[in-house]
């Protein structure tokens, strides 16, 4: 450990380079007050509580750097007379609520350790509040302007909605805008509620103290968050056996102490009163509520009515990215053991299949290449097709804290929003036009001398063909295909080209296309070029996961020609060593995918769908063939937790548990294990999908194992050995474990191919693959092109986050469109408009702006009744089947 040692009264104690005497004082075991110091953002020493001598100066310890050999004095009579003094005078301008008995603040706390009384405050308020926010509530009385709340809204969310106002005594913080709270910037992360120390800001309800670090013992169980796939680790505070409240962990490995609006404050889905709480029975044409007993009966009696008339493969699953790990084996284990299919899939062939099918073939493993951590080190980033901001919130912040320390940042984006408004360079190609973009910047790189050409040499292949490919992709012609002007793409070029550790971060804009796994594999292009994968001249190529367990779903072998590890089932080595661990044939022909699943239910060959936590009917491209495909099955059972559009389709809903009421781990979008814990238990009769599997195989005369969520994750780790180190105690012990993993008493793998690439010949491959254009265009019918994508409220369907109050954050799905389309076609801003498409219609609701370039439209998926993927085409990815989300020509009406 690098460092140096200090002395804090009389004990040696040893402190890391760059620590302030505050770090020295903590280290020693010492509690000292720091009411305008958070360890998470910059020390701003204005509270003068953390007094202390340092080498016979008084000095303020949070903003006075330690350095080797110092001696600091923290309990001479002198220090805690003016601490004691420093706190009075604060106290002094607060009301006594401000420390009445029970009141949970840190400023509380500091008073009780000092014998401060309540008589102390003698403020007498009056300076009002808002409680306009759903989520978080201002008293000014309280506030002591220490601007806590401001610099971790700046520094750590990056969103700068605060800012303190007033002069003197009444100096408060107030929104930036200027307005009510909940019309300001604010994005409801909860930073300013666990930073403020005096409970001027507070989440409102019965949470209300129980954020505090300073609350009396309380019931909290660490888990992860069961949204999008960032993995922030939270702790679930409890109280009369339901959930209180959510804080971010500290200690958690990527959010650090950090939340988003949906995993800190969206949990009130768990009691909705529209929350499913027994199994659905379709009788008569409608769905009635039945015992467990016989639901599974019915269901197992149908699976094998299915399998006698059309055999196993007339049987398809469509496991979940919600489940855990645990769950996800259990379901494909069903399919290939009880029922003898691999027609099992999971949502990853909607958003990511092209990420496994193009990082594969590019370096060997279907996981990005490098630890968040480092990405975070980069001093150039390239963020192509992702809204992080938005879409993954905590990513997005830790992205933008690191331009603001001087990083480079190039963003690829159709739309101007989140990390594109600070970017170096800002490239909006047309939709579609990814691959033309990335061979433009390869090509700017090979010709600018701007590669790694000994890495090339001794770790890559397939350089001649694709500098032969890249001739035909000069800057200007590029720019024709795509719209980017030349000088931008020569300047984004040179940045990424000649930084020392350049790092790409993706999202769905690569992957959702006709071309999604090119877009990938051109994308993997760039770090091959620049030796910037699998060395320490850079930080690889990371997709974001959308959803909280998409890269575990397909780990875990929830696909149709994989088992567990991505091992290929038409492998017969494979399949030999699935069979000796479960002890029944394996079925040696790859199964259905989604698309292909409701393509032989329209024609009568699939006769059972088991959906699993997924709303297809509102997620799924073209939803009127998916819903047509639902209707004609003879019999589909639907997983959920509220009855969604997919459950009103089908013959069995079987209520399950949430993320809150499970056990298992997640992976998250950097191949983290990580422990998933109950904070309560399922709610009234539902039952976790793992014991729902297993009931199911039960009723069908199969005992599937795995009686815990532990036993099935160990026996997964002997049919894939790159899991087989994991467990849930050592996770337990150590806590997020990077795969690949063997070795149990070795760490995981946080950087990728440091010694070989994972491709048969060990080396990184570059693909040589030609931009071809996207599966539609606009015409005078439909002359503009729809993108969809994620809003920062909202979550996928929006099943949870539209039950709570996230809905009173963003109420209503918003078409975005550009000013000059808006006057073109005679739209107003806020006005209902009709969106209609080759293959169907939806209603929304107008916003117009200039995020949009002229031309372009975007909405989110959150509303499913605004019936947004009726718009969207059958196109998928030729490689994986992924949908072509990002491209649909419309026509936008008013009525």
């Amino acid at each position: 450990m690098t460092g140096f040692t200090v002395e804090v009264d009389g004990t040696g104690v040893h402190v890391p380079e760059g620590a302030s005497l505050l770090t020295a004082v903590r280290a020693a075991g010492i509690e000292l007050p720091a009411l305008c110091s958070d360890d998470r953002f910059s020390p701003a020493g204005s509270c003068r509580t953390c007094l202390v001598r340092a080498d016979g100066r008084i000095a303020a310890a949070c903003v006075t750097p330690a350095s080797s050999g110092t001696r600091i004095e923290t309990a001479t009579s002198d220090l805690v007379r003016l601490r004691r003094d420093a706190v009075e005078v604060i106290v002094s301008a607060l009301p006594p609520r401000a420390l009445a008995d029970g009141n949970p603040s840190e400023l509380a706390h500091v008073c009780r350790t000092m014998e401060i009384g309540p008589e102390a405050a003698q403020g007498a308020g009056g300076r009002g509040g808002d409680d306009t926010h759903p989520y978080v509530h201002l008293d000014r009385d309280l506030c002591i302007a220490c601007g806590r709340c401001v610099r971790m809204c700046s520094e750590v969310q990056g969103t700068f909605a605060l800012t303190l106002v007033g002069r003197g005594s009444d100096t408060v913080v107030a929104p930036g805008t200027g307005g009510p709270w909940a019309e300001s910037d604010c994005v409801a992360c909860g930073g300013c509620v666990d930073t403020c120390p005096t409970g001027a800001i507070t989440q409102p309800g019965p949470a209300r103290g129980l954020t505090s670090a300073f609350q009396p013992a309380a019931t909290r169980t660490r888990t992860t968050c069961g949204y999008c796939g960032v993995g922030c680790t939270l702790d679930v505070v409890t109280q009369d056996g339901d959930v209180a409240a959510v804080l971010p962990a500290r200690d958690g490995p990527v959010n650090q102490g950090h939340a988003c609006v949906k995993g800190r404050f969206a949990h009130g889905f768990r009691t909705s009163p529209e929350r499913l709480t027994r199994p659905l029975l379709r009788r008569g044409g409608a769905l009635e509520a039945v015992g467990w007993d016989e639901a599974l009966t019915h269901i197992a009696r149908g699976l094998q009515a299915a399998v006698g008339a059309g055999g196993p493969d007339a049987v398809a699953a469509i496991s979940s990215a919600r489940a855990t790990n645990e769950e996800n084996y259990l379901v494909q284990k069903f399919m290939r053991v009880v029922i003898g299919t691999n027609n099992v899939d999971n949502c990853s062939r909607l958003c990511h299949s092209p990420s496994a099918a193009g990082l594969t073939a590019s370096f060997g493993l279907s996981g990005g290449t490098d630890t968040f951590d480092d990405v975070e080190r980069a001093d150039c980033l390239l963020v192509v097709g992702a809204n992080p901001v938005e879409a993954h919130p905590v990513v997005g912040a830790r992205l933008l804290r690191r331009v603001l320390h001087g990083a480079k940042l190039i963003v690829a984006d159709p739309r101007a929003v989140g990390l594109a408004l600070h970017a170096d360079v800002h490239l909006r190609p047309r939709p579609g036009t990814n691959v033309a973009l990335c061979h433009g910047l390869a090509h700017v790189l090979l010709a600018e001398g701007l590669t790694d050409e000994e890495f090339l040499r001794a770790r890559a292949t397939g350089l001649p063909e694709l500098a032969e490919l890249l001739g035909d992709y000069p800057p200007d012609r590029v720019a024709d295909i795509t719209g980017v002007p030349v000088s931008d793409l020569v300047a984004a070029a040179r940045l990424y080209g000649r930084a020392e550790r350049p790092a790409i971060v993706y999202g769905l804009g690569v992957t959702e296309h006709l071309h999604g796994t090119d877009g990938v594999r051109s994308l993997a292009n760039l770090a091959i070029l620049r030796g910037a994968v699998g060395s320490d001249r850079g930080y690889g190529v990371n997709p974001l996961r959308g959803q909280n367990n998409v890269q575990g779903a397909s780990d875990m072998g929830a696909l149709p020609d994989v088992l567990p590890g991505y091992r290929k089932v038409t492998d017969p080595a494979v399949r030999a060593r699935a069979e000796d661990v479960w002890g029944v044939p394996v079925p040696e022909r790859p199964g259905l995918r989604i698309p292909d699943m409701f393509a032989a239910a329209r024609a009568g060959d699939l006769r059972a769908l088991w959906v699993i936590g997924e709303d297809v009917c509102a997620t799924d491209p073209d939803a009127n063939q998916v819903a047509r495909a639902l209707d004609v099955c003879p019999l589909v059972v639907c997983n959920e937790l509220f009855l969604s559009e997919t459950a009103r389709h089908a013959d069995v809903v079987l209520p399950v548990a949430s993320w809150l009421e499970k056990d298992g781990t997640f992976v998250n979008f950097d191949r983290r294990f990580q422990r998933v814990r109950p904070a309560v238990p399922p709610l009234a009769e539902a039952r976790t999908d793992f014991d729902t599997v297993r009931a199911l195989a039960a009723a069908m005369g199969v005992d599937l194992g795995c009686a815990t969520p532990a036993d099935a994750l160990a026996e997964c780790g002997r049919l894939a050995p790159v899991f087989a180190g994991i467990s849930h105690d050592r996770l337990d012990r150590e806590g997020a474990i990077p795969w690949p993993c063997p070795d149990p008493g070795r760490p995981g793998a946080a950087k990728l191919y440091t010694e070989r690439f994972a491709t048969p010949d060990g080396r990184a491959h570059l693909s040589a693959a030609p931009y071809l254009p996207p599966g539609e265009q606009p015409d005078g019918r439909y002359p503009l092109l729809l993108v969809t994508g994620r809003r920062w409220a909202h979550y996928n369907s929006g099943s949870m986050t539209r039950r709570g109050g996230n809905l009173a954050l963003d109420p209503v799905d918003f078409l975005d469109v550009h000013t000059d389309d808006a006057a073109r076609y005679g739209l107003r801003d806020q006005e209902h408009v009709t969106v209609e498409s080759r293959h169907g219609r939806a209603r929304l609701i107008a916003r117009v702006s200039e995020q949009t370039a002229p031309g372009q439209v975007f909405c989110s998926f959150h509303f499913p009744a605004s019936g947004v993927n009726r718009l969207t085409s059958d196109h998928a990815d030729t490689v994986t089947s992924c949908p072509e989300y990002k491209v649909t020509a419309v026509r936008v009406a008013a009525p």
